[in-house]
């Protein structure tokens, strides 16, 4: 009987609490919250709970023992329970109408998702795909970049003539590693391209680097030589202004000695041993070049003994070979094709001597060239006029339906075509 007697209560006052809510709380036509009715049963053996006092919870409400009103808006929503990591979705709380952002993807651009909003990783992994991979570097054929320091780690072997350019463990090359990007430079088709070396920086007698390398186009590729003081210097200040470079080596003449290209010079009368020596110190005046072309070198190009086992060095040690062409019998075509070496020969002269009319001349030589073999490479004796007049065609190469790249794109694009 005691416990009807206290069901019965319960219910009686529960009834008398829901209508004096109903009478005196009537909620507003908002949608705002009023009040929570919190029943809080009576544990056995314990002593009777206070009722709350009026004031505190609604006026004019008596409330029985065990029952008590507290405003909804002060209660505090409970955290949402995320799974552990791994485990089941985890997902991460989110203010209603916030929408998520997803993180920024490589160097803090966001990656197009399929319905063209931004996706990244975390875009992807919502949506069920993979990760979108970071789009290549695409380089504006004339912007001007600054190439990354050299050397670059693991490209380089210590010798007693000092750095030398070597194949990383990894398999990368100083032809790729040190070559300017160039955004034509893994196209298929597109437009015909021209590729120009301004040769003759660092030998003697060669005008000063700032009045031929100021105002060259970034794409144009520039060849120093092994001598001159700091090499080094000059070489990190081209490619600092975008300018990809090339190692320009001595070789034998045919009127040599009458015609000297300077100290270490390779000759057909010495050994082999003796050649690679002088090559090794050639090549170890300074870092950050992507390949050699010949200074002078008639004679030694056209006698395969002598020119082999240099070509055979430069394959072993990751860089490509530019053939100037001034050697009508050179037999670098033929060593190259055999050895797997990536060469190349110039078509074009662009002699320095020249007048204004015939650089006109040479310059739509090598257009006509590009247009019917879809690439050409052209050489220029450094000297500031013919930089000039170089910068002012380029100016409306692309025009024309051309565009200028860097000698190293050119020599790809003709090994793939």
């Amino acid at each position: 009987m005691k416990a009807l007697a206290i069901a019965s209560g319960i219910v009686f006052w529960t009834l008398v609490l829901s209508v004096a809510v109903l009478l005196f709380l009537p909620g507003n036509d908002e949608g705002e919250p009023v009040a929570t009715v919190a029943i809080q049963p009576a544990q056995p053996g314990s002593a009777p709970a206070p009722a709350a006092a009026p004031s505190a919870a609604v006026p004019g409400v008596t409330l029985p023992p065990g029952f008590s009103v507290t405003p909804r808006a002060a209660q505090q929503p409970s955290a949402p329970a995320l799974a552990p990591p791994g485990q089941g979705t985890n997902m991460v709380p989110v203010t209603p109408g916030q929408l998520r952002m997803p993180a920024p993807g490589p160097g803090g651009s966001l990656q197009p998702g399929p319905d063209g909003a931004p996706a990244t990783g975390a875009h992807a992994a919502n949506e069920g795909m993979a990760p979108a991979a970071a789009p290549p570097a695409i380089v504006d054929a004339t912007r001007k970049i600054t190439l990354a320091a050299v050397p670059a780690p693991g490209l380089v072997e210590k010798s007693k003539y000092g750095p030398l350019p070597k194949i990383a463990a990894d398999g990368r090359r100083p032809a790729e590693v040190y070559a300017r990007p160039s955004s034509h430079a893994q196209t298929a088709g597109g437009p015909a391209r021209v590729a120009i070396l301004v040769s003759g920086l660092g030998v003697p007698g060669a005008p000063p680097d700032g009045d031929v390398i100021k105002g060259l186009p970034p794409p144009v590729s520039v060849a120093f030589g092994a001598y001159g003081r700091s090499l080094q210097e000059r070489v990190t200040k081209a490619r600092a202004d975008g300018h990809e470079v090339l190692l320009a080596i001595p070789l034998e003449p045919n009127d040599y000695p009458a015609e000297d290209p300077g100290p270490h010079t390779l000759l057909t009368t010495l050994p082999t041993d003796e050649n690679i020596k002088r090559l090794h110190w050639l090549m170890s005046r300074y870092t950050g070049y992507v390949g050699v072309t010949n200074h002078m070198g008639a004679k030694f190009e056209a006698t395969k003994s002598s020119l082999q086992p240099v070509l055979t060095e430069l394959k072993q040690r990751g860089l490509i070979y530019l053939d100037d062409g001034s050697a009508g019998n050179s037999t670098a075509g033929e060593i190259a094709n055999a050895s797997g070496l990536d060469y190349s020969v110039a078509q074009v002269h662009i002699d320095a001597g020249s007048s204004t009319a015939e650089m006109a001349k040479a310059l739509a030589e090598l257009e006509a060239i590009a247009k019917a073999k879809g690439t050409a490479i052209g050489v220029a004796n450094a000297a500031p006029a013919t930089v000039k007049q170089i910068a002012e065609w380029a100016g409306s190469l692309e025009s024309r339906g051309l565009v200028l790249v860097p000698v190293s794109d050119a020599m790809r694009a003709q090994r793939q075509s």
